[in-house]
């Protein structure tokens, strides 16, 4: 990958919008949708999302956690519906939480490398075994093009019993988590304003749409948010704005509200275009 993932993502956003659909394939969905809980009803399920989806949506973001369950069999499903998303002209995230330290992150981080069998453009990652710990997944995602999307401000229910912790400076953990990928946004590695454009940082952080309020600052981020939380979870295009503002890089995501549509390819797609239109007015 040639150009720094925030400037991909800018310009997948530009051209299909910036709605993120996760691709969510636990047994609950795969019983709605009439399919088996084993490998052919995952790779049935994953077929009919990315072969909906793929051709429009500006991301995609599996969940490998739903892969893993089913063993190797269940990743190679993944490590298909990767390439074939992006060969479609979607971006792949990997919604996978990594964190750990030294080469163990490393390894969770060569998913972000040119030439690994599933190369991802995006890594979502825990940052709680501190800032360094992360480091490594910093330099792989620089060396290739890739992106990081650091666990924030999220809107589970009990999130603030940490995210809300005070540091010895006064800010909240959320805050320093934010403040520090704001570092790696930094002018030498094209991090912008915030907003869309050739220069949006390539490291973003999660906050959830979903909040009663936005208790973090996100001044200094020079780098895209990534929103979950929208639909089924009861968070709306309105919550966005009421949140983020207008002028904010931010990537919202839905999973139930589409994927609830399946399994006709049409219903995936509506579903989609629906949310899409709802997100441009």
């Amino acid at each position: 990958m040639t150009d720094p993932f925030g400037a991909r993502l800018a310009a997948a956003v530009a051209g299909r919008g910036p709605l993120c659909v996760g691709i969510d394939p636990h047994r609950e969905l795969l019983g709605a949708w009439g399919l088996a809980d084993d490998v052919e009803g995952l790779r049935r399920f994953t077929d009919a999302v990315v072969g909906a989806l793929a051709g429009t949506v500006a991301v995609l973001k599996p969940q490998s956690a739903f892969y893993e369950r089913h063993g190797a069999r269940g990743l190679l499903v993944l490590e298909d519906a990767v390439a074939a998303a992006r060969a479609a002209g979607a971006l792949v995230l990997l919604d996978a939480k990594r964190g750990d330290i030294g080469s163990t992150m490393a390894g969770y981080a060569d998913v972000l490398a040119d030439g690994h069998p599933m190369q991802v453009d995006a890594l979502t990652v825990s940052p709680y075994l501190g800032p360094g710990s992360l480091e490594p997944a910093v330099r792989t995602a620089r060396a290739h093009g890739g992106g990081l999307f650091v666990l924030a401000r999220t809107s589970n229910p009990d999130a603030g019993t940490f995210q809300h912790a005070r540091l010895d400076d006064g800010r909240t953990v959320a805050q320093a988590v934010v403040d520090t990928v704001g570092t790696w946004n930094g002018d030498d590695d094209g991090g912008g304003d915030g907003g869309w454009g050739p220069r949006t940082g390539s490291f973003g952080v999660v906050v959830g749409a979903t909040l009663a309020e936005l208790d973090v600052d996100l001044a200094g981020l020079r780098g895209p948010v990534l929103a979950p939380g929208l639909g089924a979870q009861g968070g709306t295009p309105g919550d966005l704005r009421r949140l983020f503002g207008a002028d904010r890089a931010v990537v919202p995501t839905v999973s139930r509200d589409v994927l609830g549509a399946g399994p006709d390819p049409a219903g995936l797609r509506a579903a989609a275009e629906r949310w899409a239109a709802e997100l441009a007015g």
